[in-house]
């Protein structure tokens, strides 16, 4: 048993959907998230920033005296993940590797697609992933670099024009390529669920790669002998830019009121 909390971080407000779930399966772990507004999105960066961003937020994130980080960061896990397991000597999961070994394991006619940032698609990690997983797996990658700021903003709902065009622009050409499963390979996807089931059909399964690299982290914690007690866990939110429009939203996205304050980091001082 350990009652240290677990790091988390995203680029902005997605990575809560992964908070959301470790706080239904996870209850009695405390939570450390921080979300870095200011820099998002991440999607177009460099591998160089993205590498430099991703060291600062675990930096934050360590001076919490933290027992695993989870980057909730589809285009952090793509690009810089191996450097920070490297240079940290505690347990940091990505999404890349949860999400395909759900997605193999669920395609029947193996055909996968995959909706991430310009930086995860340009990677290709996706790709190796699944093929190393299961070569003989078709995977069919499209960026959708506008669906990140939208939903930061808050365009996700179901019956906005916006959202609904912009996402139907980049899943069409998806749905004719006959998939069976499409990987929303970044965590502010699953906000658009709704949306995006209504364009690929009932037909097309869907993986969220933050939900599922939350059941890897559980199942890591729980071999090490890492997992809470028993008892009720508290996330405390961080971000680097307008805490009270990141606490306004944060309610959307975990469906709970926070626990604290949100509080604001100088994430340049880390």
């Amino acid at each position: 048993m350990d009652q240290r909390p677990i790091g988390v971080f995203d680029s902005g407000l997605g990575g809560l959907t992964a908070v959301r779930e470790m706080r239904r399966l996870m209850p009695s772990e405390n939570i450390i998230y921080f979300g870095d507004t200011s820099r998002v999105p991440y999607g177009g960066r460099s591998p160089e920033i993205l590498l430099k961003y991703a060291r600062q937020d675990v930096h934050f994130l360590r001076s919490f005296d933290i027992k695993a980080v989870l980057v909730a960061c589809g285009t952090v896990s793509t690009t810089a993940l191996p450097q920070l397991q490297a240079e940290n000597d505690l347990p940091i999961l990505g999404v890349v590797e949860p999400a395909c070994r759900k997605a193999a394991a669920m395609t029947r006619n193996r055909r996968v697609g995959l909706i991430a940032t310009a930086a995860s698609v340009r990677s290709g990690a996706y790709e190796r992933t699944l093929h190393r997983l299961d070569e003989t797996i078709h995977v069919v990658s499209r960026a959708c670099p506008l669906l990140v700021p939208l939903v930061e903003n808050g365009r996700y709902q179901p019956g906005d024009a916006v959202i609904e065009t912009v996402a139907r622009e980049y899943l069409e050409p998806l749905r004719q390529e006959g998939l069976d499963v499409l990987i929303l390979g970044c965590t502010h996807y699953p906000l658009l669920t709704d949306i995006i089931r209504e364009i690929m059909g009932p037909e097309v399964s869907l993986v969220n790669a933050g939900a599922e690299s939350v059941h890897t982290l559980h199942d890591a914690l729980a071999r090490r002998q890492l997992l809470a007690p028993e008892g009720t866990g508290q996330a405390l939110l961080c971000t680097s830019d307008r805490p009270e429009g990141f606490g306004q939203m944060a309610r959307r996205f975990l469906q709970e009121e926070p626990t604290a304050p949100v509080r604001l980091v100088d994430i340049e001082r880390y």
